[in-house]
């Protein structure tokens, strides 16, 4: 393919992606809440959901070398992680902490990459935040899109091989939780489905994006995708309370 017709193919901007990783995470919360595991739509609906998790892991570390303000971006997270909680343990009745609080321990990675110099320092406050992430949604796995990225950051090449890597992680570690539950046929299967559900995630920002935000409305969503997440867990909570009391 033409550096021209791949050109001509980034016709998304990252507004437009994030609304699609909005409605892929809607999904994989409807099918978790709603459906009954092991139904093949249920299965469908949450491997449709791993769409989201490394494009805001890709945005975050593009949001990151972007923004005006660090600890501006930092406190927006930090802020919606706190308020999103409650709908959260409502929604999926547990301790584990939401994802925001995942991507702000992510921020904080890139910032252990940015500002320490020693090795041995920089790799233990990463094992220090990568244990972190270990008590919220999207565990480890955010951590090692977010430090794939980063480190690919500027370079094609290198981004295709940051998604490779991530997708091998994201197997191992999608294949041995399968194996408590399913048959080894079973696993294989649920596995594949799982890592191809992420798959799209890479040819939509490798090939798609155009690098730019919209030209309009740009207040409007940024504001969109930080109140839309506890939003939509009170009114999946709702709905459920609803159909299920």
């Amino acid at each position: 393919m033409s550096s021209l017709e791949q050109k001509n193919l980034r016709v998304l901007n990252r507004d437009v992606i994030k609304y699609i990783a909005t409605f892929t995470m809607v999904l994989n919360h409807i099918g978790i809440v709603f459906l009954m595991p092991g139904t093949f739509l249920r299965e469908l609906l949450v491997d449709i959901g791993y769409f989201t998790a490394p494009v805001m892991c890709y945005f975050l570390v593009e949001g990151y070398y972007h923004t005006h303000s660090r600890i501006c971006y930092a406190g927006r997270l930090l802020l919606f992680a706190v308020l999103a909680q409650i709908p959260y343990k409502l929604v999926f009745q547990t301790t584990v902490l939401n994802m925001l609080f995942t991507l702000f321990f992510c921020f904080l990675l890139l910032e252990v990459k940015a500002r320490i110099q020693s090795p041995f320092f920089r790799w233990t406050g990463y094992l220090i935040l990568i244990f972190l992430t270990g008590f919220c949604d999207w565990s480890t796995m955010a951590a090692v899109y977010t430090l794939s990225f980063a480190y690919a950051y500027g370079s094609d090449k290198k981004m295709w091989r940051a998604f490779l890597i991530s997708w091998v992680v994201f197997a191992f570690m999608m294949f041995t939780g399968n194996m408590l539950y399913y048959s080894p046929g079973m696993t294989v299967l649920v596995t594949t489905g799982s890592v191809l559900g992420a798959v799209p995630a890479a040819v939509v920002l490798m090939c798609f994006y155009n690098g730019k935000r919209a030209a309009r409305g740009k207040t409007f969503s940024k504001w969109f995708f930080y109140l839309f997440y506890p939003l939509h867990l009170l009114a999946i909570w709702g709905i459920a309370m609803c159909f299920f009391l």
